[in-house]
């Protein structure tokens, strides 16, 4: 018992935390919102709404409903140490802007502007969900920074599953495709519970450049990034594909996948809800 009000007061504690932060920054709702609400639209939906490809109503799924093999994937090819930072990761935006020791340092900040363009590779997980739900697409370092502080925002909130949960759910999969489930019926016609090794891999593929290689567009390229995250899952350096595949075998299934608004499922309750309902962390 005195376990689990400690607990609840660290959670609550964090909680504040976090709504002070996202005052701080000027997020709104505050990230501790999404610990038992599901986002109805997103700052890059509303984007892409006025760029007249807004897509579909977003049918959230639970983790638990997601391929772990999706999962995987997909903190291989974004965020390999997604598990053990707290928002950002120092070593990947120093590998990213090529700098060693503190002169280094100093002197990449000095010149930051010049090295905006490559601080995406750099971004983590959670500053993608960040940048998703709340904040424009302008390569400006002050939008990095309060990328950076709103991510930092949402570790103190949420935990890492339910951070991981709604990435996978608002993240966009291809033009007018949001979220893993929608994405694997759009491409593989089967929900995202059903991807095998080779399908989650391309779909982690597509995360970077969504709109511009995906599995109908561009696939060769896609190919050669699948083939990278796949090595890293296996432990090679190279990753040899299946005697006799060819890149058509990624063209989106001639099925019937059905839209999300016919998909009669309940809602899921977030992953965070489920751990304080249970008590399970």
């Amino acid at each position: 018992m005195a376990d689990a009000k400690r607990r609840k007061r660290g959670r609550w504690a964090l909680g504040f935390a976090a709504v002070a932060l996202a005052w701080l920054v000027g997020v709104w709702p505050p990230p501790v919102w999404w610990r038992d609400h599901w986002p109805r639209e997103t700052a890059m939906m509303r984007l892409r709404a006025d760029q007249g490809s807004a897509g579909p109503t977003v049918r959230p799924s639970a983790l638990r409903d997601i391929s772990p093999l999706l999962q995987r994937m997909v903190i291989i090819g974004e965020d390999s140490r997604f598990r053990t930072h707290r928002g950002i990761d120092p070593t990947e935006i120093a590998d990213a802007l090529g700098v060693n020791g503190r002169d280094g340092w100093w002197a990449t900040l000095a010149g930051l502007w010049r090295h905006r363009d490559r601080l995406r590779g750099a971004s983590t997980i959670t500053q993608q969900l960040a940048k998703n739900l709340y904040l424009s697409q302008s390569r400006n370092p002050l939008r990095k920074l309060k990328e950076a502080v709103t991510a930092l925002s949402l570790e103190l909130a949420l935990s890492k599953d339910r951070i991981l949960e709604l990435y996978l759910n608002v993240a966009e999969w291809g033009p007018g495709i949001w979220g893993a489930d929608a994405a694997s019926r759009a491409y593989f016609g089967v929900p995202a519970a059903s991807l095998d090794e080779r399908q989650a891999a391309a779909l982690a593929a597509t995360l970077p450049h969504p709109r511009t290689s995906n599995p109908t567009f561009r696939v060769d390229r896609l190919l050669e990034r699948r083939n990278l995250i796949l090595a890293r899952y296996h432990g090679v350096d190279v990753y040899i594909p299946p005697e006799g595949e060819e890149i058509d075998s990624l063209v989106v299934p001639e099925v019937a996948v059905p839209a999300p608004e016919s998909l009669k499922i309940e809602i899921p309750a977030p992953t965070d809800t489920l751990r304080d309902t249970t008590g399970k962390r």
